[in-house]
C-alpha cells in the first residue's frame, strides 16, 4: 500500500463513502494479492459489512486480527486437496440422485422442461449437507433451509440496517431472524457433541468437513501448548454456518449460468458429453480423471477463451 497515491492517480484504486464509512475499491492485482493473503489480518472489514454478515454467520468473515489468523489456518487444513478428494464421493452420490431423478421424471417423454435454478439450489445444499456433516445428514438439510432463508432476509434486513436501532426492534423480521439463528445453533452444536463423544470412544469418521475442523482445532491447540481448545463451539457454529452461506447459492447461480450458456450452444453439450463419456464411461468420477476434462473446465470456468459475455455467444 506504499504507493497508495500512485494507483489513484493511475486509477487503479478509488475511494468512495457508505454513508459515514469510506470504501477503498482496489482494480490492482498486486493489490488483491495482498489484500486477501492479508496473513497477518491487517487489513480490517467495514462495520456495515459486518453487521449483515453476523446475521448469517459469525464466520471467518466478520473475524479480524488475531482470531481471524487462527481461524483462517485451522479451516484451510479442510481445503488441502488430499482432504477434498476424500469428499469426492459425496459429490459423486449427490449428482447421481439428481440426474437420476431428472431421468424419472422424462418417462416415455423426448422432451421436458426443468427449472433447474431450485434443482441445483437443493443439489447444493445436499451437497454441503453431507460434505458438512457426513452421516449427520438429516440435520444438515434442515440447517441448509434455515440459513436459505436467513439469507433471503438478510437482504430485506440490508435495506434498512442503517436506520439507528431497528435490528433491536421486535418487528417480525427481526423475530424471524432471531429464531432461526437460535435453531441452527441448537443443531449445529447437537451435530458438534455427538462428534465429540464419537471422538472420544474412537469411532468417528472425520472425513468431513466438520471432523477436519475439530481435529485440526485439537492440533493447533496442543502446538500453541494450551490447554484451551483455539476455536470454541460457539467458533465451530460460526465457520459451520459460513461453510453453508457461502457454497450454495454462489455455486447453484454458477451451474445455472453454466446450463443456460449450453441450451445456447447445444455443440458446446456434444463436445462436454463426449469427453466424460470417454473419461469416465460408466464409472464414477475420480480426481484424477476429473483433471483431465478439459472442455469440461471450460466450461465451468467460463475462460475469455470460450465465452464471450458481451456478444453472449461461444467463440
Amino acid at each position: 500500500m506504499r504507493n497508495h497515491r500512485d494507483y489513484c492517480i493511475a486509477g487503479k484504486v478509488a475511494l468512495t463513502w457508505f454513508g459515514p464509512e469510506p470504501r477503498v475499491v482496489v482494480a490492482d492485482p498486486r493489490l488483491f494479492r495482498e489484500i486477501l493473503s492479508n496473513k497477518q489480518g491487517q487489513f480490517g472489514k467495514q462495520r456495515s459489512i459486518l453487521r449483515i454478515e453476523r446475521l448469517l454467520a459469525n464466520g471467518l468473515t466478520t473475524h479480524q486480527g488475531d482470531k481471524w489468523v487462527a481461524h483462517r489456518r485451522i479451516i484451510n487444513h479442510a481445503f488441502h486437496l488430499e482432504k477434498l478428494k476424500r469428499m469426492l464421493p459425496a459429490f459423486a452420490e449427490c449428482s447421481s440422485e439428481l440426474v437420476r431423478r431428472w431421468g424419472d421424471s422424462m418417462g416415455q417423454s423426448d422432451v421436458q422442461e426443468i427449472d433447474v435454478w431450485p434443482e441445483f439450489q437443493n443439489l447444493t445444499g445436499d451437497v454441503i449437507s453431507r460434505v458438512a456433516f457426513g452421516s449427520s445428514f438429516g440435520e444438515g438439510r434442515k440447517i441448509f433451509q434455515l440459513q436459505s432463508e436467513q439469507a433471503q432476509n438478510a437482504v430485506k434486513m440490508a435495506n434498512v440496517m442503517y436506520i439507528p436501532g431497528y435490528r433491536f426492534l421486535p418487528t417480525k423480521l427481526n423475530t424471524r431472524m432471531k429464531a432461526n439463528a437460535r435453531e441452527v445453533e441448537l443443531l449445529l452444536k447437537g451435530v458438534i457433541t455427538k462428534r465429540e463423544r464419537a471422538m472420544k470412544d474412537g469411532h468417528a469418521d472425520n472425513d468431513d468437513l466438520l471432523g477436519v475442523m475439530m481435529e485440526s482445532n485439537i492440533e493447533e491447540s496442543q502446538e500453541a501448548g494450551s490447554s484451551m481448545p483455539t476455536m470454541t463451539t460457539d467458533d465451530i457454529v460460526g465457520e459451520l454456518k459460513l461453510f453453508y452461506f457461502a457454497g450454495m447459492e454462489t455455486t447453484a447461480v454458477l451451474l445455472t449460468w453454466a446450463m443456460v450458456l449450453l441450451s445456447m450452444h447445444p455443440e458446446w453439450q456434444d463436445r462436454a458429453r463426449e469427453e466424460v463419456l470417454r473419461v469416465f464411461g460408466k464409472n464414477q468420477p475420480d480426481s484424477e480423471g476429473i483433471n483431465r476434462l478439459k472442455v469440461v473446465s471450460k466450461i465451468i470456468t467460463g475462460e475469455p477463451l470460450i465465452y464471450n459475455f458481451s456478444s453472449e455467444r461461444l467463440l
